[in-house]
């Protein structure tokens, strides 16, 4: 199979991303790489690492002539994108901002991108909204529970993200002299992805209503997330393991460690992993991704496997940083 695929915004984190999984894929061509900003130069002159490996050129005319369109654009540019240009009805679409991830905004068109909870959705859909890295990385780490009516309590979220989950636009967090050797909070209980979180497990769990109390932080390092939960249970630390072992086990990039985990485990690739704990009345569970993969165009690419019938893993089977 030949997938030809043209990606919108492909001078930022995500779009970078994207060109590198997909010049390696190997059923995946592509055809363009739109950037307003960048027509007409190579894209390893803004993505050096790129340098040797694809001498492609940022385009600023789009083409109808591709199977997939990838829209790696700001929040609230995706849906201007599609508005004002007009994409033939036979391409499939995947948004990764987050303009059609919630019911409210996306209507019956899309479908959330969530493998692990909306894998069989996924392979019929034709638009697919792809989650949020924080929803991504805590879903994981709830998901089994609200599968099984076990989420009975509130739940405490602390997650830290690398700052690459802020975009490459400059900022006055995201400079190496603010950021570097330093931690801070934002958004304290009011995180945008929130409100995905709480629909999907309301998917799951109908009768879901219990608080979300998330604390975001940013991390002096540049990519990946940690989430660490925490929520009273009657469960044991065995009945724990069990269930989230059983809700996985189908799935190929999210596994759950008996050890503690870390983030080194999981940047560079498309993998999340979970490890669950019982501390007296209190079930504590971590969950790992790399936001820039898992969290972002990892899953776009899991996504597109699933759409054409490839084997789910197809052109992610990406190494783990380790050192």
């Amino acid at each position: 199979m030949n997938i030809k695929a043209g990606i919108i915004g492909g001078a930022g984190y995500t779009g970078g991303e994207m060109i590198r999984i997909l010049i390696n894929h190997p059923s995946v061509e592509i055809k363009f790489v739109h950037s307003n900003s960048n027509a007409g130069n190579l894209i390893s002159s803004v993505h050096e690492d790129l340098f040797g490996d694809t001498d492609l050129r940022f385009t600023d005319e789009l083409s109808n002539d591709v199977d997939v369109l990838f829209l790696c654009v700001g929040h609230g540019n995706a849906k201007k994108f599609l508005e004002e240009n007009k994409i033939d009805g036979a391409i499939k679409i995947i948004d990764l901002s987050q303009d059609f991830r919630l019911k409210a905004n996306s209507g019956n068109s899309w479908v959330y991108g969530l493998p692990e909870l909306n894998r069989e959705k996924i392979k019929a859909a034709s638009y697919i909204a792809n989650p949020g890295c924080f929803a991504t990385c805590i879903q994981l780490g709830l998901l089994p529970l609200a599968a099984k009516g076990l989420l009975k309590s509130e739940v405490h979220l602390n997650a830290t993200t690398g700052s690459t989950g802020a975009g490459q636009g400059l900022s006055a967090t995201s400079h190496f002299s603010w950021r570097n050797n330093n931690l801070s909070v934002y958004k304290v209980f009011d995180h945008q992805h929130l409100n995905e979180i709480g629909e999907s497990l309301k998917q799951l769990d109908p009768t879901f209503d219990e608080v979300l109390n998330f604390i975001p932080q940013r991390g002096d390092f540049t990519r990946g997330i940690l989430a660490a939960m925490y929520l009273e249970s009657d469960l044991t630390a065995e009945e724990a393991q069990k269930i989230y072992q059983d809700y996985y086990e189908s799935h190929v990039f999210t596994h759950v460690s008996k050890k503690n985990i870390d983030l080194k485990q999981v940047v560079n690739t498309n993998k999340a992993l979970i490890h669950v704990e019982k501390h007296g009345t209190r079930l504590f569970i971590v969950s790992v991704i790399d936001n820039l993969l898992k969290g972002a165009s990892g899953q776009a690419v899991q996504n597109m496997n699933l759409i054409f019938g490839l084997e789910e893993g197809t052109g992610l089977r990406l190494k783990a940083s380790a050192f």
